[in-house]
């Protein structure tokens, strides 16, 4: 931060459905990062240089009752706020204004925590909308700053305990994996499936899937983001599974193509084997210093190898095509990896080098519309000081062998 600035953080708000039903409360990730605080109408204020010690960390909270905890259950009390965030200031959320006046009349500039995510992509005006509105009006004078660049920095590289928590996540989703194994065979529906992982994830104490589940069987699987979830598995089709168990507010995320039979075909199997190719090659290029758009070119001459090979492509349509849009994309479309914590697709500078600590999926896939089949495979990965990433998810099944050893056994 800038000396003499002051930066603000909001909670999310209970959004509506209709009448008097709202959907379940997301706390704001950014403010659960720095605070640690998971409650609606919470604000956070750091002023580093503010010249009483007090005022250089300070909370805002709805202010509790017995009414409110009998209606709506225990909200955090300014003692329970501090044994929550380590923040020794705490006041009622009614105070805010008085508070924050007398910290601006001070401060020189404010940051303001807009929402820089690659992919946001909202109408909906937020809470953090709505206080950059009003008081970049109520203090015009004041220099405004970006919050984002900096908590994309620091959420970019976990600590060990968000690592752990992200792994612990990891186990919950490989008891789902588990779960589905025993439980596919034709005949069964993809929600079933869904049903079978959610019940998973719930008695291992996950709050449920970290983003919705996509299960697509058969053609399905060709729709990158399908989620209707509602279709009968076939005897011969591949279901690809992407899913993944929150626990602790981090997220898990992994993919996972089997044989709805449980036996690949000779064809599904050498494009299972393809997609598995890429992704441990690509793996291998998650180490400090590359840069991820270079990273995601040479994964792109990687799948391209072997798309030739399973003759989806040919060097014609390698000679003829667009760079901007390679003769692969037309079986792999989308990137190979994203950030993960926090969020699924997590906070992070996708233009700076990858540092040991960051946590990425890797997930190449291969999709034949032709052919009723998509494979995607996909884990997460930390990258390490030195030599390949550890695989959080590496004693999930993964080989096509194993996979259908398991199945018939």
């Amino acid at each position: 931060m800038k000396p003499n600035t002051l930066a603000v953080f909001n909670s999310n708000d209970i959004y509506p459905i209709s009448g008097d039903s709202t959907m379940p409360f997301q706390q704001h990730r950014d403010i659960l990062y720095l605070s640690g605080v998971d409650q609606e109408e919470s604000m956070l204020v750091l002023f580093p240089n503010a010249s009483n010690p007090n005022q250089r960390e300070v909370l805002f909270l709805k202010e509790t009752s017995e009414l409110i905890a009998i209606w709506e259950g225990e909200k955090l009390t300014k003692e329970a706020a501090f044994e929550t965030s380590g923040i020794k200031t705490v006041y009622w959320l009614n105070q805010f204004d008085t508070v924050f006046n007398q910290l601006m009349s001070e401060a020189e500039g404010i940051y303001f925590n807009t929402n820089e995510h690659l992919r946001a992509n909202t109408e909906v005006q937020t809470r953090e909308d709505r206080f950059i509105e009003k008081y970049k009006a109520i203090y015009p004078a004041h220099q405004v700053h970006k919050s984002a660049p900096i908590l994309h920095a620091l959420r970019s590289v976990k600590e060990q305990t968000e690592i752990d928590l992200i792994e612990h996540a990891c186990g919950i989703t490989k008891k789902g994996v588990q779960r589905v194994l025993d439980f596919l065979k034709p005949g069964v529906w993809e929600y079933e499936l869904e049903a079978e992982i959610s019940h998973e994830f719930l008695r291992n104490r996950s709050k449920g899937f970290a983003y919705t589940p996509i299960i697509a069987s058969g053609k399905n699987a060709c729709v990158l983001h399908y989620i209707e979830n509602n279709m009968q598995c076939k005897d011969g089709d591949v279901i690809l599974m992407d899913f993944g168990a929150e626990y602790a507010n981090y997220a898990s995320d992994l993919t996972r193509s089997f044989p709805v039979n449980g036996r690949y075909t000779d064809r599904q199997r050498a494009v299972y084997n393809a997609v598995l190719h890429v992704k441990k090659e690509a793996e291998k290029l998650l180490v400090p210093g590359t840069l991820i758009p270079e990273y995601h070119k040479e994964v792109g001459k990687i799948m391209e190898a072997e798309l030739v090979k399973l003759k989806l492509i040919d060097a014609t349509d390698i000679k003829n095509q667009n760079p901007d849009w390679p003769a692969y994309k037309k079986y792999f479309m989308h990137g190979t990896s994203h950030f993960i914590g926090l969020d699924t697709h997590d906070s992070g500078l996708y233009h700076k080098p990858i540092e040991a600590g960051m946590v990425f999926t890797c997930e190449p896939g291969i999709y034949i519309p032709a052919e009723n089949l998509g494979i995607r495979l996909e884990d997460d990965l930390v990258v390490q000081a030195k030599g390949a990433p550890k695989n959080l998810m590496a004693t999930i099944p993964i080989e096509a062998e194993e996979i259908e050893d398991i199945m018939n056994s």
